[in-house]
């Protein structure tokens, strides 16, 4: 089975993450999203993270129900920080039955050049790659490379963060059990 992998810290998970991935589903050839919460993103500072079983327990309560997507806690048990190579060669041993690709922004294509054997990542997996505002995602090109088009939201895990810190709703950025869940345990005050 194909199945795209979305790496991200979820800090915390989003409507934007969401719309996303489903998105990825009706428009490639992926039958399944799994949601890759990564411990720590060695390109972005951690102060602000909330804890990983914490992001984790927020994503499987943001896609409870959608069947087709799949929370994983596989950068749990590797080395820290994690790098996106070194989880696809542990995902392609464990799992030998199913095909992965890499699900990212625009942004994030950007910066493909400073990750951790980049070339070898673009040799042997797909990349999936959404439009983000404000950045080109055409700006490398490689055969392994698809660009899709997807629905452009103005919403930030960062943003969610300031809202939750300055006391404002977050009603419809996050699913009401994550809101919920965010609320009874005082995350990101």
């Amino acid at each position: 089975m194909h199945i795209g992998l979305y790496f991200g810290s979820f800090n915390p998970i989003h409507i934007g993450h969401l719309i996303i991935a489903n998105h990825i589903l009706d428009v490639t050839d992926a039958k399944q999203v799994w949601f890759v919460v990564s411990p720590h993103n060695p390109l972005k500072e951690t102060s602000s993270l909330l804890n990983e079983n914490h992001r984790l327990h927020l994503v499987n309560l943001a896609i409870e129900e959608q069947p087709k997507f799949k929370a994983s806690s596989i950068e749990f048990k590797l080395p820290k920080p994690s790098y996106t190579i070194d989880t696809l060669t542990y995902m392609q041993e464990k799992y030998p039955q199913h095909t992965f690709s890499v699900i990212m922004g625009g942004d994030s294509i950007q910066n493909i050049t400073k990750w951790k054997n980049y070339e070898q990542l673009l040799t042997q997996y797909n990349v999936i790659v959404y439009n983000r505002p404000g950045y080109d995602a055409d700006m490398i090109k490689h055969p392994n490379i698809q660009i899709v088009d997807a629905p452009l939201l103005g919403i930030s895990s960062t943003m969610i963060r300031k809202k939750i810190k300055d006391k404002q709703s977050i009603h419809f950025l996050v699913p009401t059990t994550v809101r919920e869940y965010i609320k009874e345990n005082n995350y990101y005050k």
